[in-house]
């Protein structure tokens, strides 16, 4: 693979972290790249928590790591497949990761840990086969997420707006590691 060749959209999502390289200068390939990037520091800080660290929150607002991976999840959904491609979706569909009577993030007991990593590997697939089979300068759909009159935004938007929160996201994770076993960086 060349250093601006698109990562392969139906690989699985990589190992360790691995920022991409410096000479990578095609935005094509280096937002999907980085957002790869984003998504497996995610799971990196994940790594090696038991499932009550992963379950339970050492931060006021109350918010568990194991919420916070789905909701990343549906942050993909919501952004790529509702938003950008405009599937139809009903507000559980869009919005499964917000408890409907609190509005807050939430994983039920019977979802394990697991399952929702694999719900998160699934809505990464599914979003980089989308940004494969399209240009950043395509329009999202004028349904679903973004129905007329407003005018929708392009998938660079999209995937700019996408990969903040997963910096944003992924920077909760650091203190919130760092409250549990002390570890630091990624």
């Amino acid at each position: 693979m060349s250093d601006n060749s698109p990562p392969n959209a139906d690989a699985p999502l990589p190992g360790p972290p691995v920022e991409p390289p410096w000479s990578l200068t095609d935005p094509a390939a280096l937002l999907p790249a980085y957002l790869d990037y984003y998504r497996a520091t995610v799971l990196a800080k994940l790594d090696g928590l038991s499932e009550a660290e992963l379950r339970g929150s050492r931060l006021p607002s109350g918010w568990s790591p194991l919420e916070l991976l789905k909701h990343l999840a549906y942050v993909e959904r919501r952004w790529l497949r509702w938003g950008f491609l405009g599937e139809k979706m009903d507000e559980p569909t869009a919005w499964g990761d917000n408890d409907p009577e609190s509005g807050r993030w939430h994983v039920r007991a019977d979802e394990s840990p697991a399952g929702i990593r694999d719900l998160f590997a699934r809505e990464c697939a599914h979003s980089r086969r989308i940004v494969a089979a399209a240009g950043l300068q395509d329009r999202a759909a004028s349904t679903g997420r973004f129905p007329p009159p407003a005018e929708p935004p392009t998938l660079s938007w999209i995937l700019f707006h996408v990969l903040q929160e997963y910096a944003r996201h992924a920077g909760h994770l650091d203190v919130v590691r760092e409250l549990t076993d002390g570890r630091v960086g990624e």
